[in-house]
């Protein structure tokens, strides 16, 4: 008897809830974030509290040793007396990523006469669309901005699994009255151009990576090193912006066709030690 009721107990506890490792949210308490993460790999895109301060469709990026997930920890140090910057400090991760006003860590936005035509506001509103302990899927929405003379808008759908430095993001973009009824969409990489952080790039014809130094190092110094890529199968082409401010992969798309890409970060604290393990995993996404 003793043997059985072992057992059962042995079945039960198997029985319990998955332990999550993936997770994805709306932060009201830091300045309306969405932030996403893996046990790998973790981000977050700003909100509408923090328009002006910066009004940017970047990602930033949140470098994190592997095995657990980390942001609700991390942001419910916000408020705590000479906690305001506990994230900007190493805790296994930090954030030591600078995406000011720009596509940070792999968002995109419209390509018009060469120029990125960034959203006018940061995400309005988001909607969880799946939420398990091994897959979150959700949609951020930008409202319409005139992108030099094109109304355009944004749903931006982003899926979180385990076990990967990427995340994969399908944007569907609607516009009307662009030239020959297609716009041309960069999805890619601040190249911190005016910091000189990047030490090895990497372009091929859909994919770009960058391996670099730490681009925000206010707080404390940072001597990890900091992989960021973007994949995008089928892309017309990868280059740079006129400046060399970013890194990008570009696709024609028509209003309302989904257009699929991937965007993924590393740190060189956790697993990928160097830029061409980083860019191994790159070519193999």
């Amino acid at each position: 008897m003793r043997v059985l009721f072992l057992a059962i107990l042995m079945l039960l506890s198997s029985c319990g809830p998955k332990e999550a490792k993936v997770m994805a949210r709306y932060v009201p308490e830091r300045a309306d974030d969405f932030v996403f993460e893996n046990d790998l790999v973790c981000a977050r895109i700003y909100g509408k509290a923090l328009e002006g301060n910066p009004t940017s469709p970047g990602v930033d990026v949140w470098v994190k040793l592997p095995g657990k997930l980390v942001a609700d920890e991390w942001y419910s140090h916000i408020g705590e007396d000479g906690q305001e910057g506990y994230y900007h400090h190493d805790h296994g991760g930090k954030d030591c990523y600078k995406v000011a006003v720009s596509l940070g860590g792999g968002a995109s936005s419209p390509l018009v006469d060469g120029r990125l035509r960034y959203p006018a506001t940061n995400y309005r509103s988001y909607e969880i669309l799946e939420n398990e302990p091994d897959k979150v899927v959700f949609v951020l929405h930008y409202p319409e901005w005139d992108a030099d003379g094109i109304p355009v808008a944004l749903d931006k759908k982003i899926t979180v699994t385990p076990g990967t430095y990427f995340f994969k993001c399908e944007d569907t973009w609607t516009f009307s009255g662009a030239p020959g009824d297609t716009l041309l969409i960069a999805a890619g990489i601040n190249r911190h151009s005016k910091l000189e952080t990047i030490e090895e790039e990497l372009t091929l014809p859909d994919r770009y990576a960058i391996w670099e130094k730490a681009s925000d190092q206010h707080a404390e110094p940072e001597d990890g090193r900091i992989g960021v890529a973007v994949v995008m199968p089928g892309a017309d082409c990868v280059r740079l912006s006129p400046k060399g401010t970013h890194g990008f992969c570009v696709k024609a798309v028509r209003s309302g066709e989904p257009l699929t890409y991937w965007f993924g970060n590393c740190w060189s604290k956790g697993e990928v030690k160097d830029a061409t393990s980083w860019f191994d995993i790159v070519r193999n996404q």
